[in-house]
């Protein structure tokens, strides 16, 4: 009996070795699936973008014919898209426009989110679910709506707004998605700090500025990221309110270079390279804000 238990005891260790053995082979096969996918996926978005960075210095003949890396640099085609492009105008108007958008855009949606998150009103679900909606819209359909709306502004206003910053700003100033995320952003700060802010006599607004808002840079710079981006690559929207390049921002300046450049294709990736090159700038430095922002704000997968 001892020697058929030990026996036993030896079939089944030796079982488990190779169920634990095949599960291990398993995973480690997913694994390496899985790292394949994702580099995949890396080259399929660094491909286009290398392309377009190399092609900016190359010359026409390299750049039309099958050259992956130029053999000489011509830093002379950033220096020729810039003064043919106009682009410092252009890049001045999106400078503004997006400063003015993104200061907008932190006091409508903080105040907006806070609200939300924090105070109770009456249809305050329902409300919050009509903004929600609002993100199935396309975009498009809200351009004419908002074209009358800001021709009629214009007209009983004091200044135009037609081909002036008003009706390049104001119509991005609240941003449904923004408030989204900094409503989910407000909704995880402990209630204990509101009542601690109450017994010192603070009411709301002292409590948004003096609290929540220093414990919400992460979420606040991921805002500022995201219409950053909208407001600088915006194109359809500028070109339908504006019919000059008095403040017309820099996609429109690319836009006009690229159909001026023709088959100059080494320009037109030049032109690109220095419309995108500030994105990119704002990221690198506020990468880690960004990430913690998304990672806390309950849109994490």
């Amino acid at each position: 009996m001892a020697s058929t238990s030990k026996a036993d005891s030896a079939f089944v260790g030796s079982a488990v070795s190779v169920v634990g053995s095949r599960k291990t082979r398993y995973v480690n096969v997913w694994i390496w699936f899985s790292y394949a996918v994702l580099i995949a996926g890396i080259a399929l978005a660094i491909v286009p973008f290398f392309w377009m960075v190399s092609s900016s210095f190359m010359t026409l003949g390299e750049a039309t014919g099958r050259t992956v890396i130029p053999s000489s640099p011509q830093w002379s085609n950033y220096v020729t898209a810039w003064v043919d492009g106009r682009f410092s105008k252009y890049f001045f108007n999106s400078v503004q426009v997006t400063a003015i958008t993104l200061v907008g855009q932190l006091a409508f949606c903080t105040l907006a989110a806070y609200a939300f998150a924090s105070m109770e009103f009456p249809a305050k679900n329902f409300l919050f679910s009509l903004l929600l909606a609002t993100l199935m819209l396309p975009e498009a359909v809200t351009w004419i709506p908002n074209f009358i709306t800001v021709t009629w502004l214009g007209r009983i206003g004091p200044i135009p707004w037609i081909n002036n910053w008003p009706a390049l700003t104001v119509p991005f100033m609240a941003s449904a998605f923004n408030i989204f995320l900094l409503r989910q952003f407000f909704a995880q700060i402990p209630k204990d700090l509101w009542d601690s802010a109450q017994i010192d006599g603070a009411g709301h607004l002292r409590y948004l500025v003096q609290i929540v808002l220093p414990i919400s840079r992460a979420a606040l710079t991921t805002v500022l990221i995201f219409g950053f981006v909208g407001s600088w690559n915006a194109l359809a929207w500028p070109m339908l309110v504006t019919n000059s390049d008095a403040w017309r921002p820099i996609s429109a300046g690319l836009q006009h270079f690229l159909d001026e450049a023709g088959a100059h294709i080494q320009l037109q990736m030049a032109g690109a390279v220095i419309t995108l090159l500030p994105i990119l700038i704002i990221y690198l430095f506020a990468q880690k804000q960004f990430t913690e922002g998304i990672a806390t704000s309950g849109l994490k997968g």
